[in-house]
């Protein structure tokens, strides 16, 4: 069942926020799926070097979104990395590190799921508040409300920005080698450029969208890298649809080979969803140390 949603734009209504969110994340008709593609370079980043090229990438989302009966909304998901040599454009199973010269094992990403709720709330980490000492921390409920900016008559850019410190599931006494220290510290950096008249259309239940996906986060656990100063930044071009057709072809086959199953989105809400360091340290082992 397709739910009611809000089509009249309005920066400061919660509701209006949660709706165009969702429309532009995915399609608010259940029965449809929706993807999300990004391409772009991975780097390295050291300090007092010159910024490294290291690989590039290929991302992509496929997405399902179900209304609950609270007025919130399901978005289940299946996401992807393949990190690629960034001349020949081939998909990556040996790397050498510029750093250390060692060749080491690509370690590709499957997530799922990696399912959320939205709604007319903002989603908050325990870490984004602290209680008060010996007492339980408090639910914190801050309205739905994203920086949107007006670029000319059609064009309206949303920026989403999520800075995390997490205690880091690849602990160094166990990852010497894959963990760049017990917390985790990531940022993600989104921008999507949609149509103001799309957003305005009571017919669209999915809102197609350009934009850039940046990430900032540790040195990737494959790399080898342990503790070593820097950390890596994503940086790439971003599209929403409902057409699967923005996936590139070589990268739907990839896909299908190695891990069949993840370019169709989730019909239930299964779990748990964890992160691509949880499902590193679920699914490989400590590499030894270097000889």
């Amino acid at each position: 069942m397709i739910p009611k949603f809000e089509t009249k734009i309005d920066f400061m209504n919660p509701i209006w926020n949660r709706d165009a969110w969702a429309r532009i994340q995915a399609d608010l008709n259940p029965e449809n799926e929706s993807y999300t593609y990004c391409t772009g370079q991975v780097l390295g980043i050291k300090p007092g070097e010159k910024v490294k090229e290291l690989c590039s990438f290929d991302t992509y989302l496929t997405t399902r979104l179900v209304p609950q009966e609270d007025g919130t909304i399901r978005r289940l998901n299946k996401e992807v990395i393949f990190y690629k040599d960034s001349r020949s454009g081939e998909f990556l199973e040996k790397w050498t590190n510029p750093w250390t010269g060692e060749e080491v094992d690509v370690v590709q990403v499957f997530n799922d799921p990696f399912n959320y709720t939205i709604s007319e709330w903002l989603i908050l980490a325990p870490e984004d508040f602290k209680p008060d000492v010996d007492s339980k921390p408090e639910p914190v409920k801050i309205p739905l409300l994203f920086p949107w900016q007006q670029i000319d008559d059609d064009k309206i850019l949303l920026t989403t920005d999520m800075h995390l410190l997490y205690p880091n599931p690849l602990q160094p006494d166990k990852w010497p080698r894959e963990s760049g220290g017990p917390m985790a510290q990531v940022s993600e950096l989104f921008r999507y450029v949609v149509s103001k008249k799309e957003l305005e259309d009571p017919n669209l239940t999915s809102v197609n969208y350009t934009g850039s996906w940046q990430r900032i986060t540790p040195w990737l656990p494959w790399m080898l890298m342990g503790q070593e100063e820097g950390h890596i930044l994503y940086a790439s071009t971003m599209f929403g649809s409902n057409s699967r057709d923005i996936i590139p072809q070589n990268v739907q086959e990839y896909s299908e080979k190695h891990r069949p199953g993840m370019l169709d989105a989730p019909t239930e809400d299964y779990g748990p969803s964890i992160s691509s360091l949880e499902y590193y340290a679920k699914e490989q082992t400590p590499k030894p140390p270097k000889e």
